[in-house]
Order: structure tokens, then C-alpha cells, then sequence
């Protein structure tokens, strides 16, 4: 007798999302940043030198572990050649209309021959505890995963929620002392909200969807 399979939200350790703040199942919290990039190649050798140095100090002054996510994905063309092809449609100038289409067609056989890829960097700065409340695959996240329903998360007793404030606390002193040591390398971190998180888990989760979907 064949059997429906289990919603995804079963196989993602993911309780909820609270002010930025990743809740997982074990009562673990997670907060996540996102960083800039260095072009490492164009620096001199000097530069070089100074920024694995920087860098390695930052990781030997680290009393904790950190994740780095590296999120790779193919560039969406099609939105620069309309453009392109209405900024074509206005020229005046028929050297100028020329040029244009001439460079839409350069673009549509360089985009057919190799894929464009877009990266983003992430770093995720994890500490235990402080989030034993609510229901697994409640709140925002159910609304996020395939086949997973969005429900309100059981209220949270004053205990809870004191004790999640605390690991909040804690959490955020791990995140400054990352940003800070980044910093020092000439990375610059922003740190992701709930609305950012949930945008991204979406698009993790539903790939066939258009970047434009919305999360109600």
C-alpha cells in the first residue's frame, strides 16, 4: 500500500525564526550574516600576506565554532536583455540601434554558451540553548517549506521567553565579536533579519518558484 511521504519541514532541525534569530529544534539558536567579498587575486603580494594573517588571527581568537555558507546561483539574464531591447525600441539614432541589438545578440550567445554565476557569503554563528519553546516546523518556517502549513507557535511561558532573551544576549556578543574580527580584514557583514532569513529559506526550498514569489 503505497504511503503519502513526509512534509519537508520533518527533515529540517529548523523550530522557527524569532527577530532574526534561528530556532532550532534542539533549542539551539543560530543568527546569520551576510559578507562582502574580496577580490583576493587584484591585491599585491603584500596584501596578500596581510589578509591571510588578519584572517587567520580572526579564527585563532574564535572561543566557538562558525559556519561558512557560500551560496552559488545562476544569474537570471533575461531581465537586462528587455531592457535592453526597450532601450533599443527609443534610439534615435540608427548607428545607436544598431550598436544595441548588435550587443543583445553578443550578450544572448555569450549567456547561451556559459552560465553566469552569482555568489553570496554567509557566515553562521551558533549558541546552545535558550530556545526550548513552540512546536517543531511552526510559525514562519511551515509557511516557507513544500507541503509544510503555517501555524502560530505555541505561546511561550515567561521562563522561556527569559531564558531566551539571555541566550540572546550571549548570541549577539559571539556576532559583534565576529563582525568585528571580519571587519579587520576588510569584510563588511550585515547581519539578516527575519524577513532576509525567510526570503532565503524560500528560495532554498522552492526553486521553481520566481524570485519575485512572496511569502504571506
Amino acid at each position: 500500500m503505497a504511503t503519502l511521504g513526509k512534509p519537508s519541514q520533518d527533515f529540517i532541525p529548523i523550530k522557527d525564526i524569532r527577530n532574526g534569530i534561528l530556532v532550532l529544534n534542539n533549542g539551539d539558536l543560530r543568527m546569520m550574516l551576510m559578507t562582502s567579498s574580496l577580490n583576493f587575486g587584484l591585491k599585491s603580494s603584500d596584501e596578500q600576506a596581510a589578509i591571510i594573517m588578519q584572517f587567520q588571527n580572526f579564527l585563532n581568537s574564535l572561543e566557538f565554532p562558525v559556519q561558512i555558507f557560500i551560496q552559488s546561483k545562476r544569474l537570471d539574464i533575461h531581465p537586462y536583455i528587455k531592457m535592453l531591447e526597450e532601450r533599443e525600441k527609443v534610439q534615435l539614432v540608427d548607428a545607436m540601434k544598431i550598436q544595441v541589438h548588435e550587443y543583445i545578440g553578443f550578450i544572448k550567445e555569450f549567456t547561451g554558451h556559459t552560465n553566469i554565476m552569482t555568489k553570496n557569503f554567509f557566515i553562521i554563528v551558533p549558541y546552545a540553548g535558550g530556545g526550548n519553546f513552540g512546536a517543531a516546523g511552526a510559525g514562519l518556517l511551515g509557511g516557507i517549506l513544500p507541503g509544510g502549513k503555517k501555524s502560530g507557535p505555541k505561546k511561550p511561558t515567561e521562563a522561556e521567553l527569559r531564558s531566551f532573551e539571555e541566550s540572546r544576549v550571549q548570541l549577539e556578543q559571539r556576532v559583534s565579536i565576529v563582525e568585528q574580527g571580519l571587519g579587520r580584514c576588510d569584510i563588511r557583514t550585515t547581519r539578516l533579519g527575519t524577513e532576509e532569513i525567510t526570503e532565503l529559506f524560500y528560495k532554498k526550498f522552492n526553486p521553481g518558484e520566481l524570485d519575485t514569489a512572496v511569502v504571506d
